[in-house]
């Protein structure tokens, strides 16, 4: 059947001459928008007008952030993501560019439209079982490192190698420096310590409480520092000395020697000029306490940043070798037989491999002192 809309007759004086069929478009079809849709323009702003700002602290989404020109004394900026920024995750040490109002008065609220590109990011896994959702989650803790100062103390608590190895694996993964910060030297000789990572030629400096920090405040000029350690081993003391307006929680180290948790958000804290120096002292990233650095995410293949002399020796290894001694493909123990690389940086690369898993003390049970304090770390 034919409606009367589909034909049109053409008549003159009452003659039916010719009949014509009405030919649709689309501008005939009318579609009603959802309630959740809307038009959207493809066009995004520039936002060419967004002033440069470096994230300090981050809370409950509200981030805080400093102006690169900003003196010590200048209002802090209080920020919030912007939705074209999508999942992106904003963290501590993020440079960002800021649209709104950055005067940094009471109640004013800016919005961050652009994350630079990072040049390192230090992550860990919050658990270590990768065969569970947790285990494959990775956190970001910080972006932008050029260090990281694994603190560690000589005695009350006792030092945890076990730790101490995770840090420095998520330290080559990020491709930052790692320093190790040895506090409450006065209790405990540092010896037992520094035999145990010789081979890896770590940086360190020894910390007092009567001593002064000049040797680390040197360590620390014109970089971005995270500092990460167990509760109990001085961080936050440590920090307090170093920045004196930073005002952290310190805790009472219990009978059994775990320290408690008393930093509870990682904050960035500008280091105070030195006297005298004209140069940048530094910036320092205070994390909470943690009793775990999951390594889930870390492979065999990014541990290799902090041994460049191992680096050539696996390209005749096979595709995804994991590189241990129990690997019989293994081209590293053929490079090391033929000098090209010490044996003892092999056993602590496989060292530093084993501990992504939480195996601990890697060295034959030969080698170990059943009085080490540090065997059982």
């Amino acid at each position: 059947m034919v409606g009367d809309g589909d034909r049109k007759e053409l008549t003159r004086r009452g003659d039916v001459l010719a009949t014509k069929r009405r030919e649709y478009d689309e501008d005939d079809v009318r579609v009603r928008p959802g309630k959740s849709s809307r038009p959207r323009t493809r066009t995004r702003p520039r936002h060419e007008d967004a002033v440069d700002g470096l994230v300090i602290a981050v809370d409950r989404g509200r981030y805080t952030c400093v102006l690169p020109d900003a003196g010590p004394d200048a209002p802090l900026v209080t920020a919030m993501r912007a939705r074209e920024l999508g999942r992106k995750s904003v963290v501590v040490g993020d440079r960002v560019g800021l649209v709104g109002d950055t005067s940094g008065a009471a109640g004013a609220l800016a919005r961050i439209v652009r994350i630079a590109e990072r040049s390192s990011v230090l992550r860990r896994t919050a658990d270590d079982d990768e065969n569970t959702a947790e285990g494959r989650l990775e956190r970001v803790v910080v972006a932008n490192a050029d260090q990281l100062v694994i603190v560690s103390a000589l005695a009350d608590p006792p030092p945890r190698t076990g730790f101490i190895d995770r840090c420095l694996v998520a330290a080559y993964d990020a491709d930052i420096e790692p320093l190790l910060c040895l506090t409450k030297a006065d209790l405990a000789g540092p010896e037992q310590v520094l035999g145990y990572y010789a081979e890896l030629e770590l940086p360190y400096v020894l910390v007092r409480p009567d001593s002064d920090l000049d040797a680390l405040r040197d360590l620390l000029a014109g970089r971005v520092s995270v500092l990460v350690g167990h509760s109990g081993v001085g961080k936050s003391t440590l920090v307090n000395r170093l920045v004196p307006d930073a005002d952290r929680a310190v805790g009472v180290v219990s009978a059994i020697g775990r320290g408690r948790h008393t930093s509870t958000s990682a904050v960035a804290l500008r280091l105070p000029p030195r006297p005298g120096g004209d140069t940048d002292p530094g910036w320092i990233v205070d994390t909470p306490g943690v009793r775990s650095f999951g390594l889930a995410h870390v492979s065999a293949d990014s541990l290799l940043h902090g041994f460049p002399d191992l680096v050539e020796g696996t390209v005749d290894c096979p595709v995804n070798c994991p590189h241990t001694a129990d690997e019989a493909g293994c081209a590293l123990d053929a490079w090391v037989a033929a000098g090209k690389a010490d044996a003892r940086r092999l056993a602590s690369y496989r060292r530093l491999l084993a501990s992504r898993s939480g195996e601990g003390d890697a060295r034959e049970p030969d080698q170990r002192n059943p009085g080490d304090p540090l065997a059982g770390s």
